[in-house]
């Protein structure tokens, strides 16, 4: 076998992981990691390290207990009983449409790049919403895994490159004031904001599951296969975010420049810290690149969260009637429809309501999702530790390790983060 053959031999074995990595590789990269990373330099690089392999094994149960069962997570929280299904899909109900609205308010402010007049954020949004709800309905995100990789492709190498430059033409700046501490209890907020998506919601695993399942039926997928995927996607997701740190400390630390709150001012500014270091002949493909990433997210959020809801809704419901709500009519059935245009409806609500600060909407999205996270990671942790699975998906004896340290870490910070909220 040639190696152009064995290369498109191993993009054929990639799917749920790269998709994984596209939904996840939007807020929480392009946003928290260049925050954290203008407003601290390089003090959080261990914290967002740190996070990443803490929650890996959570995000690793998806790909485990559904290449070994065929099963998917819910399917799986449901053999536990209806409660635990039950909390997951309230959780999940509440995520789909703020973390939905927040990648809709990014992309669409994106936009307005490629438009050559004042555009209302409502209107940009609409039309986002449009174009995600017109590939969606027509079926056509079967070939989005394609589309993803391409994208993830692109933004390692546009993002990798542009690191280098910044960093072989960075001039050390001695600050005038000594530089703020992220340690301390007042950015508490700030620190729960940058773990709430790092690197995506532990929900997502679910979204991971449901793709895997409806891969497995397409192709033949080894335990090997499915987890190198995963741990493909998850790796990249890990090198981005340390990248965009460095970026942020790099361009936007030393400089003193101000973060913008607005949707526009701060999409403007992310796409300038690139172009600013390659060149201005990069400014449009830059900004190309980042709206794809992020419409990519939101497209595969959208489709997701939909599948895991419908899918949730129609395990609830009595036998007959739950498989009525899921047969298949076509690529979409009708309850991931009808989930999915009430989804784009209460999205659009929210947008409606944040319009003028995408920050903040990211900002609420990412702390909603650390308030869940560690319900949904004890969910996969009890799931995984009470199945039998296949030798060579079941968790080494590391990865149960960083399991149990990962829901002391997740619900300690959740306490400290409560009693500094509500309590102190």
């Amino acid at each position: 076998m040639s190696l152009i053959s064995r290369f498109r031999a191993l993009l054929s074995l990639l799917g749920p992981g790269v998709l994984m990595a596209t939904a996840a590789v939007g807020g929480s990269h392009l946003v928290a990691s260049t925050q954290a990373g203008a407003k601290f330099g390089w003090q959080l690089a261990i914290l967002i390290l740190v996070v990443n392999i803490l929650k890996y094994p959570f995000f690793r149960a998806g790909v485990s207990y559904t290449i070994s069962t065929q099963n998917t997570l819910q399917q799986g929280y449901l053999s536990m009983g209806k409660r635990y299904l039950g909390s997951a899909l309230c959780l999940n109900m509440l995520a789909s449409v703020v973390n939905a609205a927040a990648l809709l308010l990014f992309a669409a402010s994106l936009l307005s790049y490629f438009v050559p007049f004042d555009i209302a954020i409502t209107l940009s949004s609409s039309l986002v919403l449009g174009l995600i709800l017109v590939i969606l309905l027509a079926g056509h995100f079967e070939g989005l895994d394609n589309i993803a990789k391409g994208i993830m492709g692109v933004l390692v190498v546009a993002t990798i490159a542009v690191f280098v430059v910044a960093l072989v033409g960075y001039t050390p700046v001695t600050p005038k004031e000594t530089p703020p501490s992220p340690w301390t209890l007042a950015t508490l907020g700030f620190l729960v904001v940058t773990m709430g998506w790092m690197p995506a919601p532990i929900e997502i695993s679910s979204i991971t599951s449901l793709w895997l399942k409806r891969q497995c039926k397409d192709k033949a997928v080894t335990p090997r296969s499915a987890l190198f995927d995963f741990n493909l996607g998850y790796g990249v997701t890990v090198l981005l975010a340390m990248l965009f740190l460095g970026l942020g400390a790099l361009v936007l630390y030393s400089s003193g420049t101000p973060l913008a709150t607005s949707g526009i001012g701060f999409s403007h500014q992310l796409i300038s810290m690139y172009s600013a270091t390659i060149g201005e002949w990069a400014h449009g493909l830059i900004a190309l690149v980042a709206f794809l990433c992020i419409f990519g997210s939101a497209l595969t959020v959208y489709d997701g969260y939909a599948r895991v809801v419908a899918e949730g809704i129609s395990l609830l419901l009595p036998k007959k009637a739950g498989e009525a709500a899921n047969s298949e009519k076509g690529p979409q059935n009708a309850l991931v429809t009808v989930v999915l245009l009430t989804m784009a409806a209460i999205s659009f609500a929210i947008v409606l309501f944040f319009k003028s600060a995408l920050l903040a909407m990211i900002g609420f999205a990412m702390t909603l999702a650390f308030v869940t996270t560690p319900v949904f990671a004890w969910l996969n942790h009890r799931l995984v530790a009470r199945s039998q699975l296949h030798k060579d998906a079941a968790p080494s004896k590391w990865v149960t390790a960083i399991s149990y340290l990962g829901l002391i870490y997740l619900f300690g910070f959740l306490l400290v983060f409560v009693w500094w909220k509500w309590l102190a």
